[in-house]
């Protein structure tokens, strides 16, 4: 059974992992072995701390996904608490994909910060802050992070800091349940956000409790290394394993679309007859033909 501890109080350092010892390091690290066993179905390669890592050519084909193609897959699978919605969108005409890079902030309790911070500073580790996650980020990384809706001091980042995630992810992105700053300068930025709010303070008044372990954004459970796919209506958290039927699905789902717009432009049917099964057997075999047609071409 996870620990609590490990969840609610536990850093997940995954460039730490190796430097500190097992025994003595429960409370602020998650194994390699213990976030290979959380995430047991993964289909393609790991990090070196044990993260799936969905390959690059499978992140960009997810740049056509929408929030529907995403839900039909997850919800068949009863994976049906995956999607976070209601947040103001930077970009919004911007498909946001990436492997979820996940950090978990608490509200300050001085005892528990201080023995973590002892933790870190016996271990040679700096000040547990938000740039002690920042600077871990790698390319095709999205920064996704519980600040538990924090308005007031729950300001992930700023424009400088905002510039530097983009340059580290190399465009992924970020979702945050909290807050940034800056907004005027963090919008000249080509790089896609979802926040919930804008504030001008800093962060504070916080304490930094994870890396890289579970955590909850709005209704949805993060998982590390889950592909993240953000558009104009929210944010998907696709764990790794059913990833290429997403993306099979989907590709189907352009093609049906696309053979649909095809006939009705024809303005010789009625809608009835055509979507979103055509009722006319002959039809029917048409598009089977048009499918198996253009599905060669798309895998080719």
């Amino acid at each position: 059974m996870l620990n609590i501890a490990l969840i609610g109080i536990g850093l997940c350092v995954s460039g730490l992992l190796g430097l500190i010892p097992s025994a003595s390091a429960q409370l602020f690290t998650f194994s390699k072995q213990e976030l290979i066993d959380y995430t047991t179905q993964n289909p393609f390669e790991r990090f070196a701390d044990g993260r799936p890592k969905v390959p690059d050519d499978l992140i960009e084909r997810a740049r056509e996904l929408s929030s529907e193609e995403v839900w039909e897959v997850l919800q068949q699978k009863h994976f049906d608490n995956q999607y976070a919605d209601g947040f103001q969108i930077l970009h919004p005409g911007k498909t946001m994909v990436g492997r979820a890079f996940t950090v978990q902030f608490m509200p300050l309790r001085q005892d528990v910060d201080g023995v973590a911070e002892g933790k870190a500073k016996d271990h040679g580790i700096g000040r547990l802050e938000n740039q002690t996650a920042i600077d871990m980020l790698q390319p095709g990384d999205v920064l996704v992070v519980d600040l538990f809706g924090k308005k007031v001091d729950g300001t992930i980042v700023g424009d400088n800091l905002f510039y530097y995630v983009m340059q580290a992810t190399h465009g992924g992105g970020l979702v945050v349940d909290g807050s940034v700053r800056d907004l005027q300068g963090i919008s000249e930025i080509d790089m896609p956000a979802y926040f919930r709010s804008v504030d001008p303070t800093p962060i504070g008044n916080v304490m930094l409790t994870g890396i890289n372990i579970p955590i909850r954004v709005g209704n949805a459970t993060v998982m590390p290394g889950d592909l993240v796919v953000g558009d104009r209506e929210g944010v998907y958290f696709v764990p790794p394993q059913f990833v290429r039927e997403v993306l099979d699905r989907a590709d189907e789902t352009h093609i049906h679309d696309e053979w649909t717009k095809k006939k009705f432009a024809e303005g010789k049917y009625k809608s009835s007859e055509i979507y979103s099964t055509p009722t006319d057997p002959k039809l029917r075999q048409e598009y089977q033909d048009y499918l198996k047609k253009r599905l060669e071409e798309l895998h080719t």
